[in-house]
């Protein structure tokens, strides 16, 4: 009997995520790995099919899969996380959406719509950007300021504009074709819209109000969840880019030019940076994994680990760029060339680090 050998996860990414870029989403074979692996459902409750993994879980393995190609691990972050809110969202309605095996959440944090109530749910207008996974997502989550039927705002109890959330169906939506940025270019986090759509009622969910069904740690705080994930994916990224460049380095034709105290320079340069970066990295983990065992055994965060939390994932987010920056020079033209694995990474780190949520250190 002939003896086959299984590849791994990240050999078949690795194999396919150049072709992701050129088409502008994730390749099928990679999807098709990504529905295997129920990586779409990270943190979706067990009872509707979920991964059953717990959050410290799910940060590594976000950081191994932007490892292997960020738009992956950009993508399943997002949709996985916008899939977070099935434990808000009415059972009928979650049951309903989580059956379909090949299930994505893609969606907009920003308020980019309205809604007027209707005898039997609300009427929605609006247009959301940056969707990633946009284009192979089956549910798009949207946030709309509600309005009365002159078009005035419904206040809520503080006199600010209501704000509620909704689930709205592939068929429903438009798809704008705009996401044209240098990297994270399979992510396909294209624009949405909606004109005159009306939904029923259990189409509305409201973030930490009412948990209509959870998993242990499901109630982690929403910010630092976002953070904590946002920063891990800058880490795998770097990771990856920290191991091109020293393979480029070694690799390149005109590295006969350079002496032995040169050589020596970057050599003692790339370890400095390996270890900043592995060093906050334990940091990182380390304050996350008190976090959580305060949430688990205590049902509760101390706002000072919480704020560490967050103060540790910007600290790791901006020492990969830095780190990433640093490093880029010693590469060569072939880390310019658009078409090569290290300037795909490169392009890949630089867009990540665009998103508001981690700018200030």
């Amino acid at each position: 009997m002939q003896n086959t050998i299984t590849k791994t996860w990240q050999e078949t990414v690795a194999q396919f995520a150049s072709e992701s870029e050129q088409m502008g989403e994730l390749h099928p074979e990679i999807l098709e790995l990504a529905y295997q692996e129920n990586w779409f459902k990270l943190f979706v409750p067990e009872v509707y099919g979920g991964a059953g993994k717990k959050l410290p879980e799910i940060l590594r393995l976000e950081e191994a899969l932007a490892e292997a190609d960020g738009s992956l691990g950009w993508t399943v972050t997002l949709c996985a996380g916008a899939a977070w809110f099935a434990g808000f969202l009415n059972p009928d309605l979650a049951k309903e959406v989580f059956a379909d095996r090949a299930v994505c959440f893609a969606g907009s944090g920003a308020i980019g719509g309205t809604a007027i109530e209707t005898t039997n749910g609300y009427l929605i207008n609006g247009h959301w950007k940056y969707a990633s996974g946009a284009l192979h997502a089956t549910i798009f989550t949207a946030n709309c300021s509600l309005k009365n039927t002159d078009g005035t705002d419904i206040l809520d109890e503080d006199g600010n504009p209501k704000v509620m959330s909704f689930i709205l169906k592939k068929n429903e939506v438009n798809i704008l074709s705009g996401w044209s940025y240098f990297g994270l270019i399979a992510t396909g986090s294209h624009a949405f819209e909606v004109s005159n759509l009306e939904v029923p009622l259990n189409r509305t969910f409201r973030i930490n109000n009412t948990i209509e069904v959870a998993d242990e740690g499901f109630d982690y705080p929403f910010l630092q969840l976002a953070e904590t994930t946002l920063a891990v994916n800058s880490l795998g990224m770097s990771n990856h880019f920290i191991r091109l460049v020293e393979q480029s380095f070694f690799s390149r034709s005109g590295l006969k030019r350079y002496n032995e105290e040169q050589i020596r320079y970057f050599e003692n340069e790339l370890n400095r940076c390996k270890s900043e970066v592995k060093e906050l990295k334990k940091a990182f983990y380390r304050c996350f994994d008190d976090s959580w065992e305060q949430l688990v055994s205590g049902k509760s965060i101390s706002v000072s680990s919480l704020d560490e939390v967050s103060r540790s994932s910007r600290k790791l987010a901006h020492a990969c760029r830095s780190a990433c920056d640093f490093l880029f020079p010693f590469c060569g033209l072939e880390a310019a060339r658009k078409e090569t694995e290290i300037n795909r990474v490169w392009r890949d780190i630089h867009t990540a680090s665009q998103h508001a949520l981690l700018t200030f250190e």
